[in-house]
């Protein structure tokens, strides 16, 4: 169930990250297509797995940093921006393959993804590095500060001299960048670049932050609740395939999902905020 997970979890730590400082990311299944394309056509060009890992990280700090600027110099809204992105990237791994899978002719590529270190498969262990890691980012850096401060009040932030856009295009950078990670690490269990990796990856990441407790409207929730939004939502999936359920209807769970996990947050404000302005008695 772990490895099932990974590559969800490792997409989102970047998603907690960039939904806490109020903003989204769409793009993410669309930069798992691209850059495990990228991953692959560098791989059997320079027959280097550290190579296709940095241009494929490479692609997805890219990636970020456009969305960064996009919402940051630009002004448009993230939803919007990333929309944006996801579609252009998508064709983009259309035409560059013709819609045909880059196969890796690079023995041992495979084991990124399918192999063990000791008894632990290296995508579980490669996750809970990150998470550690990410964990202290958040909750012991000035950037975890900044990040849950703009998430929290924008505005004071800005007026307390935070490096607000900064911060933010950063932040996409580091999404972008996960969001690669994964797809580097899906690439290399296929052992092939996929112009259709990712379909529906953004909202399977963006279902299970949410169902962990991480608010839509930012400043609120902690990547150890994200960590269990993800694997409950691989549960459910997993028990979907045991049930022989049609994967159609997966697409309905997770988007039922959603729905409950924004619905429970807005429930759960709406009654903070009645305590707040309740009179005193």
């Amino acid at each position: 169930m772990l490895r099932d997970a990974s590559l969800v979890a490792i997409a989102g730590i970047g998603m907690v990250m960039i939904i806490l400082l109020g903003e989204i990311d769409l793009s993410v299944g669309s930069t798992q297509a691209v850059a495990g394309i990228i991953a692959v056509a560098v791989l059997n060009q320079f027959e280097s797995v550290t190579l296709a890992l940095v241009a494929a990280l490479a692609a997805g700090a890219l990636v970020g940093l456009c969305n960064g600027l996009l919402v940051t110099k630009a002004g448009i809204n993230s939803l919007i921006a990333t929309l944006g992105m996801m579609a252009i990237l998508r064709g983009a791994a259309m035409v560059s393959t013709q819609a045909v899978s880059i196969q890796g002719k690079v023995e041992g590529f495979v084991e990124v993804g399918t192999g063990h270190l000791g008894p632990i498969p290296i995508p579980v262990l490669v996750t809970f590095v990150l998470l550690g890691l990410f964990y202290y980012v958040l909750h012991h850096t000035i950037l975890g500060r900044y990040i849950y401060a703009i998430g929290g009040n924008i505005q004071a932030a800005r007026l307390a001299g935070l490096a607000v856009d900064r911060t933010r295009v950063l932040v996409f950078v580091l999404g972008g960048v996960l969001a690669a990670l994964s797809a580097f690490i899906l690439a290399s269990r296929l052992n092939s670049g996929q112009p259709n990796a990712g379909l529906g990856f953004e909202l399977q990441v963006i279902a299970a932050v949410i169902l962990g407790g991480i608010s839509l409207t930012g400043g609120v929730g902690t990547l150890g609740g994200a960590f269990i939004g993800i694997l409950i939502l691989t549960v459910l999936s997993n028990g979907l395939v045991l049930l022989n359920v049609s994967s159609f209807y997966h697409d309905i769970a997770r988007g039922a999902v959603i729905i409950l996990a924004v619905y429970l947050d807005t429930r759960r404000k709406q009654g903070l905020l009645r305590r707040l302005l309740a009179p005193p008695t």
